[in-house]
């Protein structure tokens, strides 16, 4: 095990590591930008650096200053976190090159999976089923035209680097992929610096299914079944629950058992999630994999009981996986919302600014992931997410009204939040029948 382990990130997610390090005995080191100067999470590291100023790409994704504060405070491991340079390659080489362990997966195995198309050949090598599409990159309007006409419309546009939803594009005839095709290829550049793109059939009102992985170093590889991640915005998730309502216990089974198959294929090692989309009929494509701890672990958590933090730790540290499938369970429900300092009025529109008060709330089967405090200034350079309200109960008709009940808790005051907007998902009737889609939010709440 770890003696000492420096957290490349900020927030929320920094203040996780932390307390899954205090746990383990683990000394930590912390970063910070200068807009993050003097939170009060830094004040539970053993040590913390600046390492530059409040822009991020001068700051959190600023390798050398990284590496720098992790030489100065004789660290053994780098935590990178989610977001920042968590999927990173040449970050991970740079630590690797140093003598210091990355926490999360080879930069082999990120390499490969970072790349869509090439994540998509593996997947199909692993008899893993793949929505139908272009054999690989597309780079005329003319190759876009003619896969279009032989898979159907409507297809999808979509960018084979980066995520979020940029460089991605929907058509439904031959004008509108025209269109598309430099309208994707365009965002491509400018988000990712790679305007590299591919087709695939447009999956109409899908479900977004995700698998979590654990793989050592020794071979073994576990997942802890799935999460329904299908409330979502242009493609960013709000509510994440687990285990996926209204899914048959044999395409549960089959989408586990592919997520793990692709994972070997891969010879990818720690955390990871295997990313897919259901259709109507229960067929699953892959999309992707996130090879990094993701923002709604805490579910899979709670209803496996695993901490998936200090699983990480200790399968980087070289330890072989102390649990076998067969041990792993699913028990109960757990629901996250993720509470971000938005105005679900107007457009989700970023509300930085001071919390003036703020309570949160507890009870039976309530936890709350988060950095923020009373008289804590959201910064408006970063993320927008400050907590993750996050419950368990024994069904899932408990769990929603156990979330219900701790959003009315909730009190933050003196910038917007999402909660209100929660409350009004968790309430409606798709919702609360599992018959929610990908596009459900914008169907029924933003049209």
């Amino acid at each position: 095990m770890y003696k000492r382990i420096l957290i490349a990130n900020r927030g929320e997610i920094a203040l996780r590591v932390i307390r899954a390090c205090r746990e383990l005995g683990v000394e930590t080191v912390a970063i910070f930008s200068e807009g993050d100067r003097g939170s009060a999470y830094l004040e539970l590291a053993d040590e913390a650096y600046c390492v530059g100023p409040t822009k991020s790409a001068l700051s959190y994704l600023k390798t050398d200053q990284i590496i720098a504060a992790a030489e100065v405070g004789n660290v053994e491991a780098i935590h990178p976190g989610y977001g920042f340079l968590s999927e990173n390659a040449h970050f991970n080489e740079v630590c690797r090159s140093c003598n210091i362990d990355f926490i999360g997966p080879q930069p082999e195995a990120m390499e490969l999976l970072g790349d869509k198309n090439h994540a998509r050949e593996l997947a199909r090598s692993a008899k893993v089923p793949v929505v139908p599409g272009s054999d690989g990159l597309i780079d005329t309007e003319e190759e876009a035209l003619r896969v279009a006409h032989e898979i159907g419309f409507p297809v999808l546009i979509k960018a084979t680097a980066g995520g979020g939803g940029k460089g991605m594009r929907v058509a439904s005839n031959d004008l509108a992929l025209k269109n598309a095709f430099s309208q994707a290829r365009n965002e491509a550049e400018a988000a990712f610096g790679n305007p590299s793109v591919y087709l695939e059939k447009y999956i109409e009102r899908p479900r977004h299914i995700e698998v979590q992985i654990l793989a050592d170093h020794h071979g073994n590889v576990v997942h802890l079944w799935e999460r329904d991640c299908s409330t979502q915005r242009r493609h960013q998730k709000l509510i994440e629950e687990s285990p996926a309502p209204n899914l048959p216990d044999k395409v549960r089974s089959s989408i586990c058992d592919a997520a793990v198959r692709l994972i070997k294929k891969a010879n990818y090692t720690n955390a990871g999630t295997v990313e897919f989309i259901l259709d109507k009929d229960y067929n699953f494509y892959f999309i992707e994999v996130n090879a990094r701890i993701q923002v709604e672990h805490p579910v899979t958590e709670q209803v496996t009981g695993l901490d998936l933090i200090k699983a990480q730790i200790r399968i980087a540290s070289g330890e072989p996986l102390w649990v076998r499938q067969k041990d792993i369970k699913l028990n109960g429900c757990s629901i996250e919302c993720r509470i971000n300092a938005e105005d679900p009025d107007r457009d989700f529109q970023p509300c930085p600014g001071k919390i003036e008060s703020m309570f949160m709330p507890g009870g039976p089967g309530v936890r709350f992931d988060s950095h923020a405090h009373a008289g804590y200034i959201v910064p408006p350079y970063y993320d927008s997410m400050i907590g993750k309200l996050i419950v368990f109960k024994p069904t899932r008709q408990e769990a929603i009204a156990c979330m219900l009940r701790a959003l009315d808790e909730l009190q933050i005051k003196g910038i917007k939040t999402t909660a209100e907007f929660h409350k009004r998902v968790l309430s409606h009737s798709e919702f609360v029948q599992g018959a929610v889609d990908t596009h459900f939010v914008e169907r029924t709440f933003m049209d």
